[in-house]
Parts: C-alpha cells; sequence; structure tokens
C-alpha cells in the first residue's frame, strides 16, 4: 500500500497546527511549528491569497486524514459507511476514525504516535483479547481488551510511551492498567470526547459537492 515517507513536520507546517505526529518531539522546542510556523517551499512565507470555500473544506479533509494517517481511498470508504449510518454524518466518521486499533493503541499510551501504533500492530506486539491482530484500521468495540503481549513489555519504547501517558491522559471511553500493559474499551466514543480541532461538517460539504 502506498504510504507518505517524508517527513511529517513539513505536513504540520502545510497545516499551520500540530498534528502530534512525531510523538515526543511535538512537544519540545525541536518541534517545526515552533521554529517554523509557516508552510514549507520557498514561497512558505510569502503571503498567499486567501483561499475560496473549497480550498477550506480540502484543507480540512486532508488534516482529518494525516491525523489519523488514512490514504485517500480508504478516507473516502470510511465517508460512505458513515453517510449510511444513522445520526450525523461528520460525528459517525470522527467516531470511525477513533476507533481505529492503531488511535485506540496511541491513546492507551503504548506508542507515542499513531504511525508508531501501526508499526507496533504490524509487528505483531499488540493483542485484542488476547489473540494477535495485524491489521491497523480493525474496529475496536464496547468490551475489547487491548494488551501488549508478554514478550514485547521490556521494549523500551513502549514503556517510555506508557510513561509519557500518564501525564498525557486517557479518553473515557477507555480503561487503562499501566502495570499490566493492557486496556479496555469500556464505551464508544461521542464527540464530545474526540478534543481534536476538527471542523467534520467541512469535510460532508466538501464530499456532498
Amino acid at each position: 500500500m502506498a504510504r507518505y515517507t517524508g517527513s511529517v513536520c513539513r505536513l504540520c507546517r502545510r497545516e499551520r497546527m500540530k498534528l502530534f505526529l512525531k510523538g515526543d518531539r511535538c512537544f519540545k522546542e525541536k518541534c517545526a511549528i515552533e521554529r517554523r510556523g509557516y508552510p514549507p517551499g520557498q514561497h512558505g512565507q510569502r503571503r498567499g491569497r486567501r483561499p475560496n470555500q473549497y480550498g477550506i473544506q480540502l484543507r480540512e479533509k486532508q488534516k482529518v486524514k494525516r491525523i489519523y494517517g488514512v490514504l485517500e481511498k480508504q478516507f473516502r470508504s470510511y465517508f460512505k459507511a458513515a453517510e449510511s449510518k444513522k445520526g450525523i454524518t461528520g460525528e459517525n466518521l470522527l467516531v470511525m476514525l477513533e476507533k481505529r486499533l492503531d488511535n485506540v493503541v496511541y491513546s492507551l499510551g503504548f506508542a507515542s504516535s499513531r504511525a508508531q501504533a501501526r508499526q507496533l500492530i504490524r509487528h505483531g506486539h499488540i493483542l485484542v483479547d488476547g489473540k494477535k491482530t495485524t491489521i491497523p484500521s480493525f474496529q475496536v468495540k464496547v468490551g475489547h481488551e487491548i494488551s501488549v503481549r508478554q514478550a514485547s513489555r521490556k521494549n523500551d519504547f513502549i514503556r517510555a510511551s506508557v510513561e509519557t501517558a500518564r501525564g498525557r491522559g486517557i479518553p473515557s471511553w477507555l480503561e487503562m492498567d499501566a502495570d499490566t500493559f493492557a486496556g479496555k474499551v469500556v464505551a464508544m466514543p461521542t464527540r464530545e470526547e474526540i478534543k481534536l480541532p476538527i471542523e467534520e461538517q467541512l469535510i460532508v460539504e466538501l464530499y456532498s459537492r
């Protein structure tokens, strides 16, 4: 599958906000946004034209794709599924993205970023209800227990991420036991619990054109 392999810091600069794609680096002075808070490229500092409504909608979609690490074809599939469900399409979309296994692994603190969470899952470090699951897009359900396999609990990156997560906090729809490297889905996420700066209605308007 195609995947962006360039500097993720350039993505944050393009969106002019922190997308927290680089783990702990995003909280330090080395963060690219802190040093150069303008778009990348030789014309990044030049004041551009005010974007039209389509441009604003497109940037919002790109931002959400980059936050969750989803490609265009997969994102469009999520939107179609969200549109077919009962309720508000935009909220359905965000909830489905939040329920991705890689996002849950990151939210529980087993990884310092969603990209690292995807890597841990693909390499077989993560268990769902005691069974190895290697699909980052796997949709978790209420009652699922997500844990780090026994042999991986001594991994320095995982241990450091768990310690960092204690200060970052765990979403209320998840429970976490740092001592056993295990977490549980106790409820489905609601829009109010998704604290990311996202205007999902712009994405709905974009796909409704």
